[in-house]
Formats: C-alpha cells, sequence, structure tokens
C-alpha cells in the first residue's frame, strides 16, 4: 500500500546508473561481495541474537555491507556525491512508507483507546470458532482486501484484531498472522484498487484486467491450498483457554470498554476510504482522529483515567490522553495479565525500531543501484535464461533478490520488470506473462523479508515477528512455487499474436 508518489519515486530510482568514461562497469565478483558479506552478517545476527536480531543486530549487518558496497563503488570511479545521491533517492522511495508505519501507531493507540479494537475482540471471541478460526481469518482478509485493494489496511485493522482475538482464545498468533496476511496479499493482488497490481502490468506493457485474468491461474490454487492448510491446522487446533476464563476475558472488556457496534465507526471509516482509494496516509490520519472522536464520546472516563493526572481538569485530560494513545500507544490496567499485554500497544513510539531498519536496509539497496551492483547481478542472471520456461524462473528469482537486495517491493517490481521485457517480447511471450511473474515473486514476496518494508511493517503491526509468521504464510510460500511450475511445465503461458509479433519486429 502506497501513494502514487511513492510509485513515481519508484520508476525513478531504478533509473540505469551513469555508465560513462569515469565509472568502471563493475565485475561479478564487485557486485556479489556485498551480498555474500551481508549473508555471512545476518546469519550470524541471528545465531547471536535469535528473535532479537530485528532490534539492531541486522541494521549494523545492512549498514555495514553497504559500507563494502561504497568502497566498491568508490573503487570503479564513483563519487561520494554520486552514492549519496542514490541513497537519498532509495530512502525516499520508502518515505510514503515509514509516514503510513507512523501513523499506524497512532492508529493503534487511538482505537485501543476508543474500544474499537476491544469490540473487534469480543465480537471475534463471540463468533469465531477454533477449528475454523485460521481458516476464517485468511477468508475474511481476503475479502476485505479485494474491496479496498491494500493488503497494508486489512493488516493494521482487521489483522490487529484478530491477533488479538487468537491471542485471548490462546491460539498460536504466529498461525493467524500466516493467515492474515496470506488472505490480505491474495484480496491485494486480485483488486484493481492495489496500487502493485496496477504497476506491474504498466511496467509489462499490459492491461490491468488481462493481467488480473491471467493471475488467477496461479493464485487462485494458491489460495485453496492455503485454505487447506489452515482448515487442517484448525482441526488440530484447540482453544488454550479454559472456559471461566474466556468468560472472565469477555467480562472484563465488556466492563472496560462496554463494546458496541457503534464503537466501530472508525473501522468503517477507513474502508469507505480506502475503497474511494484515498491515499494510504491521509486514510490512516482520518482513521486515527475517527478513533479520537470515539474515545472523547464514548470512553472518556476510561481517558481520564488513562491520562493519570488528578491536577487537570477533565476535559485537558481528556486531550493528555489522547495525545498520550497518539504518541506512545495505550497501557491497559484490567487486572487481567494476559489481556492488559494483548491491549497495551500502539503509539508512533512503537514503530521506531522498524523505521531504524527500513533506513538501514534502503540505505544498503540505495548503494546497490547506484554504484551498478544490482543491474551487473540482473544482467548475470539474464546470461543463464535458454528457453521460455527459464526466463520466466530467471524472473521470479530476480525479483526475490531485487526484493532482498533493495527492501522495497515497487523497485523489485519496476527493475527486473523493464530489464527484461525486451526479453519477454524477443521469446514471443505476451506481456501478461511477466505482469503475472512479476505479481507472483516480487510482491507476494515482500512479507516474507523481515527488513523489506512490506515485512517490516506486517511484524510491526501485528507484533509477531517475520521469522516467527513466515512458515504460515502459505499463500505467500506456495505461489511463487506454482508459478514457476507453470513456467517449467509451459502451462497458461500466452504468446503474442502474429500481429503483435509483427509489430515489434
Amino acid at each position: 500500500m502506497s501513494s502514487n508518489n511513492d510509485l513515481q519515486q519508484s520508476e525513478s530510482v531504478t533509473m540505469d546508473p551513469l555508465q560513462d568514461s569515469k565509472h568502471s562497469v563493475p565485475t561479478l565478483l564487485d557486485a556479489l561481495l556485498p551480498i555474500v558479506a551481508l549473508v555471512i552478517m545476518l546469519t550470524a545476527a541471528v545465531y547471536l541474537f535469535s528473535s532479537d536480531s530485528s532490534y539492531g543486530a541486522n541494521q549494523i549487518a545492512l549498514i555495514m555491507a553497504g559500507c563494502i558496497g561504497l568502497l566498491i563503488g568508490w573503487k570503479n570511479g564513483y563519487s561520494w556525491a554520486e552514492m549519496e545521491q542514490g541513497i537519498v533517492r532509495s530512502i525516499g522511495v520508502a518515505t510514503g512508507a515509514l509516514l503510513i508505519l507512523f501513523t499506524v501507531g497512532s492508529l493503534i493507540g487511538t482505537w485501543i483507546l476508543a474500544g474499537t479494537v476491544p469490540t473487534m475482540i469480543y465480537y471475534g471471541m463471540l463468533v469465531l470458532n477454533p477449528e475454523y478460526f485460521y481458516a476464517a481469518c485468511c477468508l475474511l482478509c481476503a475479502v476485505v482486501a479485494i474491496s479496498i485493494g491494500s493488503s497494508w489496511t486489512v493488516a493494521g485493522t482487521l489483522g490487529i484484531a484478530l491477533i488479538g482475538v487468537a491471542s485471548a482464545m490462546g491460539l498460536s498468533v504466529e498461525i493467524t498472522a500466516g493467515a492474515i496476511i496470506s488472505g490480505a496479499y491474495f484480496g491485494d493482488k486480485m483488486s484493481p484498487m492495489s496500487d502493485t497490481t496496477n504497476l506491474a502490468p504498466a511496467v509489462a506493457g499490459t492491461d490491468i484486467f488481462s493481467h488480473i485474468r491471467h493471475m488467477v491461474w496461479t493464485t487462485t490454487p494458491s489460495i485453496i491450498i492455503a485454505m487447506i492448510c489452515f482448515l487442517l491446522l484448525g482441526f488440530n487446533a484447540q482453544a488454550g483457554i479454559e472456559s471461566n476464563d474466556f468468560e472472565m476475558t469477555l467480562s472484563l472488556i465488556q466492563t472496560q470498554f462496554n463494546p458496541g457496534i457503534h464503537l466501530l465507526l472508525p473501522l468503517l471509516v477507513v474502508f469507505i476510504l480506502a475503497w474511494k482509494k484515498v491515499p494510504a496516509f491521509p486514510t490512516v490520519i482520518i482513521g486515527t482522529i475517527a478513533g479520537a472522536v470515539c474515545a472523547a464520546l464514548f470512553q472518556f472516563d476510561n481517558v481520564v483515567k488513562f491520562a493519570s493526572d488528578e491536577t487537570l481538569t477533565p476535559v485537558v485530560a481528556l486531550v493528555k490522553g489522547i495525545w498520550v494513545a497518539m504518541f506512545n500507544g495505550y497501557s491497559a490496567e484490567t487486572g487481567d495479565e494476559v489481556l492488559d499485554s494483548l491491549l497495551s500497544r500502539g503509539g508512533m513510539s512503537s514503530m521506531i525500531n522498524t523505521v531504524w531498519l527500513i533506513l538501514c536496509a534502503m540505505t544498503f539497496g540505495g548503494i546497490m543501484e547506484a554504484t551498478g551492483l544490482l543491474k551487473r547481478i540482473l544482467q548475470s542472471v539474464l546470461g543463464l535464461v535458454k528457453s521460455s520456461g527459464s526466463l520466466m524462473i530467471t524472473t521470479i528469482a530476480s525479483c526475490i533478490g531485487a526484493n532482498l537486495i533493495t527492501a522495497d517491493q515497487f523497485i523489485a517490481i519496476v527493475l527486473p520488470g523493464r530489464m527484461l521485457k525486451v526479453e519477454y517480447a524477443k521469446r514471443g511471450l505476451a506481456p501478461v506473462n511477466l505482469s503475472r511473474t512479476l505479481e507472483d515473486s516480487a510482491t507476494i514476496t515482500s512479507p516474507l523479508i523481515p527488513w523489506n518494508t512490506c515485512g517490516a511493517y506486517m511484524a510491526s503491526t501485528l507484533g509477531v515477528a517475520t521469522v516467527a509468521y513466515l512458515p504460515y504464510a502459505f499463500f505467500n510460500l506456495v505461489c511463487p512455487l506454482i508459478s514457476a511450475a507453470y513456467a517449467h511445465y509451459d502451462f497458461k503461458i500466452e504468446r503474442l499474436s502474429p500481429e503483435a509479433e509483427q509489430a515489434l519486429a
């Protein structure tokens, strides 16, 4: 989910770096050295720091690998000013995502304060059965994502509540996060309102509806497999909460927040704005304000109590409480340890570590791109292409690699798409093959990479580490494999019409 400006920036940042008399063309060894160093350092970070590696260790690994790229660029004749400009452009691509991250933090804080999230948890606990909970999460997120075209909005609204329901019922939050992401990304890909679903056919040179029709062949079996997996996991799942505890949790939510349909108004506001294609940043800001208004109207006493300042008048305390929730999140004091940990979340401050990770990742990606190292890797990969099938499999590998290196799904769509578009035409392949393959790889795998903007966003928003939910994001894992199988067996691969081939000749 991104603004139109982000898409324009992503296209501009992927322009080829200067290759003139001042710059030596990088060798393959040049291009691979920073990548190998990064892999070694990230592996060491996970070994030494385990699940805490994203809280500083990964950031250092990305910066150190970037420094190796800087040295190679300097060797090849690039000045610091040129490489710095590449870093600035790369970070510029992520600016929209960073703004959305901060505002989502505020949204979470005000929505808990307003009782919106507790209300969704309350009704979710009443309606959802543990046996079909994971599958229901996937299906619900898919339907909503199709209607609004944004996986980020789904995760930042329904996703938060579904994670809360899972936690309150004693179910696996890791599997739940995988189900949310699977459904959200399926719906996002099949929606004509999605940014990436518009970008991929634009890069490939086809229209969006032909692109969506062609994606049905890979996304449909992928989501069916994912749903079967979630159903099987659900049949073997048992709620980890006793009946008495279940009733107590419902009672505490009811006592503390007085849940009701009216408290879902901020959710409705966000969905309407997203459906109307209002850009992400203002949508989330307005959703945050709607949460603050609901908190003031329906949770006045709770907000004043949350402000914890008896020296203030009630009205001033109300303003302070909402303000604190926006920048530092909500801290629950229900008396139940599990529920308190569940509802003590949000605030802009909760996103600072994620922003740190994204900035470091985009710095590394900017260096790799500005010095021509990423382009050199892609050119070498093209040398492996022997057939139409291997070209599409190479596209998948290139997009996943670009996601790992540049940490941004838009660059991972645009850069390989531009470089490979001519090769598809040479081999008589219709543009929809390229657009579908770009989506099946670049977009789908982005939330599986911890330092990618999408992976970092999902982990921060859902409160589940990327490596923890990765094994359960079945749709995102299966779809690239099905796409590669189709390419290998030449199944549902469209050829250019004789007229189109003649026009390109």
